[in-house]
């Protein structure tokens, strides 16, 4: 069953084409990799699906509902989060408290819960906290909960931005180039995450130039250029395409 459906999309930026008649779905539990040259549209393609930018024309349907159109806020809640190339942490808080601002719907957000419904309030935040701290610990940071996020390296940074997907409780997660940059140990461990997550019922588009990661956690590979879907596939086929070798890989 097909959890994303994305049907002729098309985005233009003073006449030059970001999104070409662009196509593709997503199932549930699948883990899907998008790759192709830098100014292919693959994040013009993650921030039409997350309303960042609307699409000139076609239709993104997620679980039965349209995205376009929506606001960002609005498409993370119907079940969608995604990480950044430029990681957009808060950096002078705590990792803590990154990933409790993750957590979706909280009653404090509401003046008027916090007045009338105080204990319902902090019984939800003991909640997520203890939920945050389970997440930290479970993905590597557990000692790092106090520290705030800019005294993590590089690479844990990367790890807390998906954490902070996670504790959305998003059904689909769009990383951005996720591993790029950062060790080969942290790249291990985050890959290692990512490959678990559609055994947990989440849903995953990946873009990432490292062709590694694209074979070890992806299903299947849609490649992109020019705004277009050149081929699609088994990350193998992909990889071995004649099209793919001459634009990318050779």
């Amino acid at each position: 069953m097909s959890l994303l459906v994305c049907e002729g999309l098309e985005k233009n930026f003073d006449g030059v084409k970001a999104l070409s008649n662009f196509s593709f779905a997503v199932k549930e539990g699948e883990a899907l990799g998008l790759m192709g040259p830098n100014g292919a549209g693959k994040t013009t393609l993650f921030n039409v699906l997350t309303g960042f930018i609307r699409a000139d024309a076609g239709r993104a349907v997620f679980r039965g509902k349209d995205l376009i159109g929506r606001a960002s806020h609005q498409i993370t809640r119907l079940g969608i989060s995604r990480t950044f190339q430029i990681l957009r942490l808060i950096r002078k808080i705590s990792v803590l408290e990154n990933v409790l601002l993750s957590f979706p719907n909280q009653p404090g957000e509401k003046l008027g819960k916090i007045f009338l419904s105080w204990r319902s309030c902090a019984r939800i935040e003991a909640e997520n906290r203890e939920q945050a701290e389970a997440l930290l610990k479970e993905y590597g940071l557990g000692e790092k909960l106090d520290h705030p996020a800019e005294e993590l390296s590089y690479g844990q940074q990367k790890l807390l931005s998906l954490v902070c997907c996670l504790a959305s409780g998003a059904e689909l997660i769009l990383l951005d180039e996720p591993v790029a940059g950062i060790a080969p140990e942290m790249m291990d461990r985050i890959l290692g995450i990512m490959k678990e997550l559609p055994r947990r019922k989440k849903s995953i588009i990946l873009i990432e130039h490292n062709l590694e990661a694209v074979m070890r956690c992806c299903d299947r590979v849609i490649f992109m250029d020019a705004g277009a879907k050149v081929c699609e596939g088994l990350p193998d086929e992909v990889r071995k395409d004649p099209r793919v070798i001459e634009a990318y890989l050779d």
